[in-house]
């Protein structure tokens, strides 16, 4: 019976260090996804702000579409080869349909549609899909509709003629009619598992 004891205890000691060394199945914690990803999702944000802002005061919102349509996917794509993550947004109500959620992501969505806002900052999640060399650990971080500068363009109260504009640069868009503080969208960070457990 003690030798029992022994063994058992070093094989559960010897399965933690085994975790701790960088078992490509462990899952990381969700402070440490979070800490990762957070700076990527703000950065993001404030980037495309910026740019939208400077497109709206230059041109106005017939300009900012334009701009947000070509500016947005670049952000994504610089931000997504200098992290290793797969940057990107998703919404409910898309512009794009390859912003669409996915199957995968849904129920964190939905989460986040019920609270876009925690104490004033966007509300998160992290996610774990996929098995094996597919497993990923994904963050999410709420979009909720800001008054300004978004309404303009994603509001209830559209310009018929720029409604016009994004109709012809988004066939199909439904990102529109949106309400301050609804969840607009998410903005997505995508990591492959072994991102946190290769040593």
């Amino acid at each position: 019976m003690k030798d029992y004891v022994v063994i058992t205890a070093f094989c559960l000691a010897s399965a933690a260090c085994a975790l701790n060394a960088g078992d490509e199945n462990a899952m990381p914690a969700d402070a440490t996804v979070i800490a990762r990803s957070l700076p990527i999702a703000q950065e993001f944000q404030a980037q495309l702000k910026e740019q939208l802002v400077a497109a709206l005061g230059a041109g106005g919102p017939e300009t900012a579409v334009r701009v947000c349509k070509e500016v947005a996917p670049a952000i994504a794509a610089d931000q997504s080869e200098a992290s290793g993550a797969q940057v990107s947004r998703i919404a409910e109500r898309h512009r794009n349909p390859a912003g669409a959620v996915r199957a995968e992501l849904r129920t964190a969505y939905d989460e986040l549609a019920a609270m876009p806002s925690v104490d004033g900052k966007p509300a998160s999640r992290v996610v774990h899909t996929g098995e094996g060399v597919d497993a990923r650990v994904v963050y999410l971080s709420a979009i909720p509709m800001a008054e300004q500068p978004c309404s303009v363009c994603h509001g209830a109260n559209i310009d018929p003629a720029l409604k016009d504009v994004i109709d012809g640069a988004y066939p199909g868009d439904t990102a529109i009619g949106f309400e301050p503080g609804e969840l607009r969208g998410a903005m997505v960070v995508s990591w492959p598992r072994e991102a946190f457990t290769a040593r």
